[in-house]
């Protein structure tokens, strides 16, 4: 893995003793308690609290790439909780109160920064909208306020409030504890915390097939670097969960989409909240860098590449320059997209799939990173005790037969 400059320096700044972002490189056991597919955010965290909350550290996680190198690392590091149905606000709320303690429990800075987050309301519809959601929140138990414009141009002064704007600013919503965190520091510390309790990361190995008694249930991996058994596996590969359940033998209701991402040039502060247009399908925040990161909606036809298409990202920069006229004088360096599994009432599947022995973390579209803490704890949960997590309960794979769904396709901002 290659480090910045940048980020090397900032964990030696950061106060800790082994501050440089390694593990063990393991020797792989041909026998585990227990395999994790996909070394990304939830798979890291799914280890280690295996390791950390059910003392069970003989745990390999297999990653095909190198760790953090898919969605984890290629994200809009946005952390937030402002979802509108109580099941996904109880679980995203817990992983948003993970995250506040996080560079504590992993003795690693995640620079989490809690600048708030702003929704903007555009419209009459906007305004109503958005007071339904900050009711719902507040039922929930989720501090979130409602601005006038006024507090929103105060927030921020770099948008163009005037009402002649394509997008004019008539109000928004805030959650102030939500904000940002780096993400390839949240792979690393979750890989380093899980390596020294014992868990073996194990980075260039592809899952090739499952293997599986005669009753089905399976008994661990084929993979490239050769056969590996064990009790229990769990599967936590987004963008490529459909791919996994294919070759064990189910389908989930679950499609790939790609997300795009961008960044600016570095600039001097100028943005110290998130900024967030549903109407605009825009999102903007300043990294502690300088640059101006800027999120898109999906691009919505299923796709594997890592690129996205130029009319999203053509679009996604018009929003975001008629929001931010100023903006049209950076330059951008860098674009790029993450492949997001999208389940199809919009909300995660996280338990038992049809075959025994094989548990499953997906489908998290646009919420992944956010939810990394709250998916590896609940996935866990189940590899450990064989019983869902409470949290996790309403978010199993038996509710597309139910048909009990939790429907957030349009329930939390620009998130499907």
């Amino acid at each position: 893995m290659n480090y910045s400059v940048w980020s090397l320096l900032r964990g030696a700044l950061s106060g800790h003793r082994h501050w440089l972002p390694a593990w063990r490189t393991p020797t792989p056991k041909r026998t585990y308690d227990v395999l994790i597919v996909g070394g990304g955010g939830h798979g890291l965290a799914t280890a280690y609290y295996l390791a950390k909350n059910h003392g069970i550290s003989n745990v390999a996680v297999i990653e095909r790439g190198w760790i953090g190198g898919g969605n984890t690392g290629r994200n809009t590091t946005i952390v937030r909780s402002n979802y509108l149905y109580p099941q996904s606000a109880r679980l995203y709320d817990f992983s948003l109160k993970l995250y506040e303690g996080l560079s504590r429990a992993l003795n690693f800075n995640i620079m989490l920064s809690q600048r708030g987050l702003v929704a903007l309301a555009h419209s009459r519809h906007d305004l109503d909208s958005m007071s339904r959601w900050v009711n719902a929140m507040q039922m929930n138990g989720i501090a979130a306020e409602l601005l006038t414009r006024e507090q929103v141009g105060t927030l921020a002064p770099a948008l163009d409030m005037s009402l002649q704007a394509r997008f004019p600013v008539l109000g928004g919503l805030a959650q102030r504890r939500a904000g940002t965190a780096r993400h390839d520091a949240v792979a690393w510390g979750y890989a380093r915390a899980a390596s020294a309790l014992g868990v073996d990361i194990i980075q260039n190995c592809e899952v090739t097939g499952f293997v599986k008694r005669a009753d089905g249930r399976v008994l661990g991996l084929d993979t490239s670097g050769g056969r590996i058994l064990a009790d229990r596996v769990g599967i936590a590969a987004a963008g490529h969960s459909s791919v996994l359940a294919k070759l064990a033998g189910f389908r989930l209701p679950v499609t790939s989409y790609a997300l795009q991402a961008m960044v600016t040039e570095p600039i001097k502060p100028l943005l110290d909240t998130v900024i967030l247009s549903p109407g605009a399908g825009a999102y903007v925040s300043q990294s502690d860098k300088g640059e101006m990161v800027i999120g898109a909606g999906l691009d919505l036809f299923p796709s594997y590449a890592q690129r996205g298409s130029f009319a999203v990202t053509q679009g996604v920069l018009a929003a975001t320059l008629a929001l931010f006229p100023s903006f049209g004088r950076l330059r951008l360096l860098r674009q790029w997209a993450g492949i997001v599994d999208v389940v199809h009432d919009s909300s995660p599947i996280i338990g038992p799939t049809p075959v025994p022995g094989l548990y499953i973390n997906c489908g998290w579209g646009t919420g992944g990173f956010k939810a990394i803490p709250v998916g590896g704890w609940t996935l866990a949960h189940v590899l450990a005790t064989g019983a869902n997590h409470e949290l996790a309960e309403p978010f199993q794979l038996q509710r597309f037969i139910t048909g009990r769904f939790v429907d957030e396709a349009a329930a939390s901002g620009i998130a499907h």
